[in-house]
């Protein structure tokens, strides 16, 4: 089969021709139709998860999100059956039998559901950790309907689901947005109002339009200067979160806030969640880019350069 893979940590992605995965025990295999591209991909394989505890295979084959049909079931497998359509996150333990192949082997127990029934696999393969990390967001951040959240990094993956989520919720979302046709396209999906970062300070500009202050904050481009900066603007007992790690506990308590440094929390229940909102028409699932295994290792360039525009999904 075909897969795009590493030889070693920091190598470079090559399309490669490796066996098909032999079934195991508590596993399926699944026909890959198609694989969502996440920075997350390259961090493993520089390895983020290399902490001497978390076993690696090489060649290491890449991606976390993915949608297909079941091929084969193994022993002892009750959740699924060959011929279902299942998305989710497939990595697992060794790291290395990643999502960007032709086939591609998952444990039961991971984070693999039954994919919505309203979208196609190159839409279903897009969802799974943008989806499960906006959805975990707003969740945490307890905010009640008609609450102003500030989503700075709106248009991104995480951005375009989180505002959708928000909005479904009855949230006043503030989006982040870098020109005009941004803007229309965060208003479509749900934003109350978008701020335009390139014209001004982006606090300043948000101080203008609510000076009495906003109840919620999702942070996912700011440093920790820019997310103290930011801070500022959530009112006592308001929550605010930061994906970048840049967050510091003690700032927090001491203006009353909750949240902090997030992490996503993956898993089949997180998923069937959004499986349900995008059935009912409240999610829609935005794919700009869909490329071939040939066209991956440019595409993971441009991610790492910062350059990738839009969700970008692998077609088998």
């Amino acid at each position: 089969m075909k897969a795009v893979a590493v030889s070693e940590f920091k190598g470079t992605p090559t399309v490669m021709d490796l066996p098909r995965p032999e079934i195991r025990p508590g596993a399926v295999i699944i026909k890959v139709q198609a694989a969502g591209i996440n920075p997350f991909d390259w961090k493993m394989v520089d390895g983020i998860m290399d902490n001497g505890k978390t076993p690696h295979q090489f060649p290491l084959i890449m991606g976390v999100d993915g949608a297909g049909i079941i091929d084969e079931v193994g022993e002892g497998v009750t959740r699924f059956k060959k011929g279902d359509l299942v998305y989710g996150q497939f990595i697992h333990m060794p790291i290395g039998e990643g999502s960007y192949a032709e086939y591609a082997i998952v444990p039961e127990k991971s984070g693999l559901t039954m994919a919505p029934m309203r979208i196609s696999p190159e839409e279903a393969a897009a969802v799974p950790t943008s989806g499960m990390t906006a959805l975990q967001l707003i969740e945490k951040l307890k905010l009640q309907k008609g609450d102003t959240l500030l989503i700075n990094g709106a248009t991104g993956g995480v951005g375009s689901f989180a505002t959708q989520i928000a909005a479904s919720l009855g949230l006043k979302v503030i989006a982040t947005v870098a020109d005009d046709i941004e803007a229309k396209r965060m208003h479509e999906l749900g934003a109350f109002t978008t701020v335009n970062y390139k014209k001004a300070p982006l606090a300043e500009q948000v101080k203008s339009k609510f000076p009495e202050g906003i109840n919620g904050l999702i942070d996912m481009v700011s440093d920790k200067a820019g997310f103290e900066k930011n801070i500022d603007l959530v009112k006592s007992g308001g929550g605010a979160f930061t994906t970048l790690f840049v967050a510091d506990e003690e700032v927090l308590k001491t203006k009353n806030l909750h949240g902090g440094n997030f992490e996503t929390e993956g898993g089949p229940a997180a998923l069937d969640k959004l499986s349900r909102l995008i059935d009912q028409g409240q999610i829609k699932v935005p794919v700009e880019n869909k490329i071939r295994l040939e066209q991956v290792p440019d595409a993971i360039a441009a991610s790492r350069q910062g350059k990738a525009k839009g969700k970008t999904v692998i077609i088998m």
